[in-house]
């Protein structure tokens, strides 16, 4: 078939030139230099060897690969329906643009969604609700050895790092946060000037690089650390354990992406790969991590310290508990980042089938707290698209003290959701270290609009909560939040699933934690 078209197209091509030599046009040259331009495509796809289609289809194969170009577009914008996209729906997505605007975000003529699906669920408002408050609750984080606690916000900007953001998002989200006095995690990238240009409140993250607080060997360096903690700005301080779009393994940053400014960040060399190992040098079991975070707490000044981490086992973190009481001292939080995912790119076997979702994750952290009789001494964030007002309250009752949030914030900075953020061609500049595409962030405008995401977003959390009848959210219960199991029946939290009395694994762990409450160590994660 390819070569009776171009055979065909040549012949065309012959006659034409005949044609236009006998009458001396120009029109008729132009199409001869189009016809003489398919013609070598077609002699190209015939010839070449990458693509199985277009040496079966020259010239009109071109077509298939122009369609998948811009299939995400035509699904996002025509296809999808408000309610059924991924990873958030039209509908989130309309309202973060909307409340970012300092638009409410309302909507007419009821729900879109199946309210009798299974899976499906709803939060029980009360008979007598309050009247929306006036202020909003926040939460003070920072144990009983913390000297320095922190008054966080009920949703705060989730782990991004510079590099996988660009220097205009890193400093509109920083801004933001300053206005609207919430706390914004630095991600693992290091401790970037953009970072302290604005002054916003700053949760510091240390990851397996170490970078901004590393030898260079690769290994942690406490002077670095003291220098950089001592920062104001700097309020708690956090290490990453693992994340829910990639728990398990470690990242590469390409020698082509580290420029000078990035390795002058992170501590590492210009234009040398940059690897993230798996796991952590400074601990290698659950007594030694509760350890160092104890010494980072020192070593910090008394500030909150912590741990991030996507739940792997029950056992893993009932062994973490052990270690605390075995050691006589607690991490000030712990953040559940969900298998979800997040901004960080990975491979798709592990964003789809590696790590323990969310919902999952923070209960059995919050239950393991509760049980070992650790759960007043510690603060649990939760990481995991928390979007809109009722995902906050969701959150807390299923075990969170407060919520971190990461690709809605990006929406709050312009972000469409386009997912090209590990391609550097993020068309919105968020995304990216090219300085034309970055360019587009105007960081004044969109800072503003992230302090008013934000604070729409907390108040109607509040405003949800008041409507149950409450104004505190530690009064809030796994009764009050319903699932549909099925066609006929409906449960609320507290009979799905089973909730620990404070201390009760010390005592007599019930029959269905037994087990792994006993063969959890504090010397071992094995």
């Amino acid at each position: 078939m390819g070569r009776f078209l171009i055979i065909t197209i040549l012949a065309v091509v012959i006659v034409i030139v005949g044609w236009a030599a006998i009458i001396g046009s120009w029109a008729w040259l132009v199409v001869v230099v189009v016809l003489l331009a398919f013609l070598g495509v077609g002699i190209y796809d015939l010839l070449q060897k990458k693509h199985s289609v277009l040496r079966n289809y020259p010239i009109i194969g071109h077509m298939r690969y122009l369609l998948e170009s811009v299939r995400p577009e035509l699904q996002q914008y025509f296809i999808e329906r408000n309610w059924d996209g991924r990873p958030f729906d039209r509908d989130i997505r309309s309202v973060v643009y909307q409340r970012a605007k300092g638009i409410h975000g309302e909507q007419a003529f009821g729900t879109e969604r199946d309210v009798n699906a299974t899976g499906y669920e709803y939060l029980v408002h009360s008979p007598v609700p309050l009247d929306e408050p006036k202020e909003v609750p926040r939460v003070n984080v920072g144990g009983p050895d913390c000297s320095r606690p922190y008054n966080m916000a009920l949703m705060n900007v989730s782990a991004m790092s510079f590099g996988s953001l660009s220097a205009n998002a890193i400093r509109a989200l920083n801004a933001g946060a300053k206005m609207g006095g919430f706390a914004h995690d630095t991600g693992e990238g290091g401790l970037s000037p953009y970072h302290l240009e604005n002054g916003g409140d700053l949760v510091w993250e240390i990851g397996s690089g170490y970078f901004s607080t590393r030898t260079k060997d690769g290994d942690f360096d406490p002077e670095q650390f003291k220098e950089n903690a001592a920062h104001d700005q700097v309020k708690c301080v956090s290490l990453k354990l693992s994340q829910g779009a990639k728990p398990g393994i470690g990242g590469v940053l390409p020698a082509a992406k580290v420029n000078a400014e990035i390795a002058r960040t992170r501590g590492i060399p210009e234009g040398q790969k940059c690897v993230s190992p798996p796991g952590h040098k400074v601990f290698h079991t659950p007594t030694e991590l509760i350890e160092f975070i104890a010494r980072m707490r020192e070593m910090s000044g008394g500030k909150p310290a912590g741990f991030k981490l996507c739940v792997s086992s029950r056992r893993h973190v009932l062994a973490m508990c052990k270690a605390m009481i075995e050691v006589g001292t607690a991490p000030d939080f712990i953040i559940v980042d969900g298998s979800e995912g997040g901004t960080g790119a990975a491979p798709l076997e592990y964003e789809d089938h590696v790590g323990t979702p969310l919902t999952d994750g923070l209960m059995i952290v919050h239950n393991a707290l509760v049980g070992a009789g650790l759960r007043d001494k510690v603060r649990v964030g939760a990481s995991g698209k928390v979007a809109a007002g009722n995902d906050i309250v969701k959150r807390l009752i299923q075990g969170a003290d407060y919520t971190n949030s990461a690709r809605s914030m990006m929406m709050a900075v312009g972000c469409i959701q386009a997912q090209l953020c590990h391609t550097g061609k993020c068309p919105v500049g968020v995304a990216t270290q090219d300085p034309r595409r970055a360019r587009a962030l105007v960081v004044p405008d969109k800072s503003v609009r992230v302090k008013q995401y934000q604070e729409a977003t907390v108040q109607q959390a509040a405003k949800i909560m008041a409507s149950m009848g409450t104004y505190d959210p530690g009064t809030l219960t796994p009764h009050q939040l319903r699932r549909n199991v099925s066609p006929t029946q409906n449960l609320s939290y507290a009979e799905l699933y089973e909730w620990l009395e404070f201390g009760q694994l010390l005592t007599d762990a019930p029959k269905s934690w037994r087990s792994d409450w006993e063969s959890a160590s504090c010397d071992t994660f094995a």
